[in-house]
């Protein structure tokens, strides 16, 4: 994935998406017209109520790659589109990752869950100088997470997360959560366009497998990455407050999150970067070229 790709939220004022010459146009009412190459283009959230997008621009997007973000009244995200069929080895790759055995889809998820835990400590490391031992809670984790410390570590890292607030993740709570459910629906587009991106259908998850979940391996593989969005919340509730406005510079710096970057082996990359690798390393794992998922070692820096 290319490290200039863009997030465009459309959310100031109405406009209207079409293309011309494979570039997205968006015409904002009022104002002049902006040109952006669709290859450039990783997500679009469309939040303002009078936006208006041509059939053509919804194709380009998604024959380029790209996902678009769909938000409600509320301006929280009520839907995902996301591109099918852009690569060439997605029949090999989706027969592999549907015939992926139990034992190798609970190894995996063991992985998974370790890396988040980590990344939750390393979260409460750097906000509030304690982990709450969950490096050992990360060190118990066996395949397929039988004793749930996934939910274990959760139920200690959420009140240290935000002390002040007795805070309870709930998603339709009104503080901020409602920042989480942004930050997460932005960061789940992302995953899920890497997803497809890498010939794997969104649908055939690890450990999600609801069957009215169509984002199921999105919803695995974007666990690892949630700390990022939670540790952007506490700067921002530390600056304004649980009642944060979800305005545009607030959305702003949630989208932003895509763009940091971390450290992996002498390299570094913006998160959108390595959720793309990560997408890729589980095709390699489906098809036997690698035994585990590559996640950034920057996401658990601060341990």
């Amino acid at each position: 994935m290319p490290g200039d790709e863009r997030i465009l939220d459309v959310s100031e004022t109405a406009a209207h998406l079409s293309v011309r010459n494979e570039q997205l146009l968006v015409r904002p009412e009022g104002a002049e017209p902006v040109s952006i190459p669709l290859a450039d283009l990783a997500v679009i959230v469309l939040s303002h109520r009078a936006v208006t997008c041509s059939l053509a621009a919804l194709s380009g997007i998604m024959r380029h790659g790209g996902s678009v973000v769909v938000c409600d009244e509320t301006f929280l995200p009520c839907g995902l589109m996301l591109p099918l069929g852009i690569n060439g080895e997605q029949t090999r790759r989706v027969l592999a990752q549907a015939s992926a055995s139990r034992p190798l889809r609970k190894r995996l998820w063991k992985q998974i869950v370790r890396i988040k835990i980590l990344a939750q400590a390393a979260v409460l490391m750097e906000h509030h100088s304690i982990s709450a031992g969950l490096e050992e809670l990360a060190r118990q984790v066996r395949s397929g997470d039988p004793e749930n410390m996934e939910g274990q570590a959760a139920q200690r890292y959420w009140p240290l997360l935000f002390p002040e607030t007795l805070f309870r993740r709930r998603f339709d709570a009104d503080d901020q959560n409602r920042l989480l459910n942004y930050g997460y629906a932005v960061l789940r587009s992302a995953v899920g366009r890497a997803v497809c991106a890498a010939g794997l259908h969104p649908s055939l998850g690890l450990h999600h497998r609801s069957r009215t979940n169509s984002w199921c391996l999105a919803d695995d593989l974007m666990e690892p990455y949630r700390p990022m969005v939670d540790s952007e919340v506490v700067r921002i509730v530390g600056e304004w407050g649980p009642d944060a406005p979800l305005d545009r510079s607030i959305k702003q710096r949630l989208i932003g999150v895509l763009h940091q970057r971390l450290e992996h082996d002498g390299e570094s990359r913006t998160c959108l970067d390595w959720i793309s690798r990560s997408a890729v390393s589980l095709a390699g794992v489906y098809l036997g070229r690698r035994q585990r998922l590559l996640f950034p070692k920057g996401l658990t820096h601060a341990l």
